[in-house]
């Protein structure tokens, strides 16, 4: 395991502008995943995993927010495979890890619980909000836009999608691993 890097991580997932439809769950559909060197304060790796859901539909809803479609989520692997992946390919049980909030963690924690997958990453997480809330002085907690749009870093890619979240995500990091406010 090299120390230097961390895996930064943010998923899509089904949604409804109201309730789900009967009998459908929220569910993991893009997994976006950059590679940050601390060391080297960059960002080395971008990846993406479309993940098929089993339980539930990509609404209208869910399309305009994330751009994802249901026929693109078709091509992709399923959730107990996505989960092999991250262990084999991005050393997700031995590298530490970060998302935007709790959100993923938890996410990640009750659709393996549900599907009876193992769990595939490690247990250092850190929840870079709640660094860069801190870091900054904040009262509240931002949002990833607005938590660019503070450090006068700018929004890449499409908001809301999985791989460009992540490389935003990162970016802030390295933002505050550059002050010394990352742990």
């Amino acid at each position: 395991m090299d120390p230097r890097l961390i895996n930064v991580v943010d998923i899509e997932a089904t949604c409804w502008e109201k309730a789900p439809p009967p009998g459908a769950v929220s569910e993991i559909i893009e997994i976006g995943l950059t590679v940050v060197d601390l060391t080297a304060r960059e960002r080395v790796g971008r990846h993406r995993i479309l993940v098929r859901p089993a339980r539930s539909r990509v609404s209208a809803f869910c399309t305009d927010l994330t751009g994802l479609t249901q026929a693109e989520v078709d091509t992709g692997v399923d959730f107990a495979t996505a989960c092999r992946l991250l262990a084999r390919d991005h050393a997700a049980g031995t590298r530490p890890w970060a998302s935007w909030g709790d959100y993923d963690r938890k996410q990640f924690t009750r659709q393996c619980e549900a599907t009876r997958t193992a769990y595939p990453f490690g247990h250092r997480h850190t929840n870079a909000k709640a660094v860069f809330t801190e870091a900054h002085g904040l009262r509240r907690r931002p949002g990833m836009a607005q938590a660019l749009a503070h450090a006068g870093l700018p929004l890449e890619g499409r908001h809301h999608r999985g791989e460009d979240d992540a490389w935003n995500i990162a970016a802030l990091i390295l933002d505050l691993a550059r002050t010394d406010a990352w742990p």
